[in-house]
């Protein structure tokens, strides 16, 4: 697999289309990152990591709206890709939907969104827009 975080997105997105409950993943410590600021902004409901076999799983528990089961997560867009990379400064951060979104980063004191970069004043690779 040459690009294993659009694989995760695109597993994502075909859960929620199809109105999973809870979808599968395989793990890595990226997506472990990515899993964790998804359940802190509110995008999904609950996750866990299995680690079972060579490589594990992870377990995550979509969010949907109770009456109009709607999903929490409108879009995942991966923005940087093996065959090309997207960097950005702390100064010219990405804003997603004008700040209601938001985009996940992977700067040298790790995965993080582009809200905290910009209070830490780091930059980094822009791995993916969430709304």
């Amino acid at each position: 697999m040459t690009d294993p975080i659009a694989d995760y997105l695109t597993r994502l997105r075909n859960a929620i289309m199809a109105k999973h409950k809870v979808v599968e993943v395989p793990a890595s410590n990226l997506k472990k990152e990515i899993t964790k600021i998804l359940f802190d902004k509110g995008y999904v409901l609950n996750y866990k990591f299995i680690e079972e076999g060579p490589q594990g799983t992870i377990k995550i528990a979509l969010k949907y709206d109770s009456e109009t089961k709607v999903s929490a997560i409108q879009n995942l867009t991966r923005v940087s890709r093996p065959g090309l990379r997207k960097y950005t400064g702390y100064k010219d951060m990405p804003r997603v939907i004008n700040g209601l979104g938001i985009a996940i980063l992977s700067t040298s004191k790790g995965v993080m969104t582009d809200k905290e970069a910009a209070e830490l004043k780091i930059g980094g690779e822009v791995l993916c827009y969430v709304y």
